[in-house]
């Protein structure tokens, strides 16, 4: 039987969920997964759908959640649905919500200057989402976040002090995974807009955080 993925897209518009579900759908697909693609939150709702469930993937910014919707999310990954993210489509959603906020790992606060050039470090070489890469560059936003201090961390990126100068070497997460009671969390918070994955390394890091992810 195929394991079952389940993206579901929405919110603003300007991170360009659409577009980027449109990246990560194919590759699941090709990694054997049965894809549903969903723009509507009502989709947690449905217990039975989200049990036999292996991966959620929300790419949805900003917004508003019902406590409804929220439980069926939340309860379906603390059973072991795993769920993977990246940028304001899992780290800038509901910012209300502080429990959908603790399963994620953290939450975005700032991006000081926009879009701009900046370096990711890679800090965990044997782990199987970051292994053999690179350092790496980007141009978009660098997120500044408040983050769970029990996130394993595998990437990091260092702010300089240009654009809020009392940050000036601060050391920032980029990639991280944890758990939410059985089920798995990934999150990266690279890939502003679709064109950030032409960055190979963006790229593969998302693809291998849904598979280390998934149930």
């Amino acid at each position: 039987m195929n394991k079952k993925a389940l993206m579901v897209w929405g919110g603003w518009d300007g991170h360009e969920p659409k577009q980027c579900v449109d990246i990560f759908a194919p590759y699941l697909s090709a990694q054997g997964y049965e894809v549903e693609i969903s723009d509507t939150l009502d989709v947690y709702l449905d217990t039975a759908k989200m049990q036999a469930l292996s991966l959620i993937v929300p790419v949805w910014t900003m917004g508003t959640i019902t406590r409804a919707q929220e439980a069926g999310l939340l309860d379906a990954v603390s059973s072991g649905i795993g769920i993977a993210g990246w940028h304001g489509g899992m780290g800038d959603s509901f910012r209300n919500n502080t429990e959908y906020q603790f399963m994620v790992g953290g939450q975005w606060v700032a991006h000081p200057g926009g879009v701009i050039d900046y370096d990711v470090n890679i800090i965990a070489h044997n782990d199987p989402i970051t292994a053999g890469l690179p350092d790496f560059h980007m141009q978009s936003e660098q997120y500044y976040m408040h983050v769970d201090p029990s996130n394993e961390v595998l990437a990091t990126t260092t702010f300089g002090g240009e654009y809020a100068p009392w940050i000036k070497g601060t050391v920032m997460p980029v990639v991280w995974k944890r758990l939410w009671g059985a089920g798995r969390v990934f999150y990266t918070s690279l890939g502003h807009v679709a064109k950030d994955f032409n960055v190979p390394e963006a790229r593969t890091i998302v693809q291998r955080g849904m598979l280390w992810a998934s149930k």
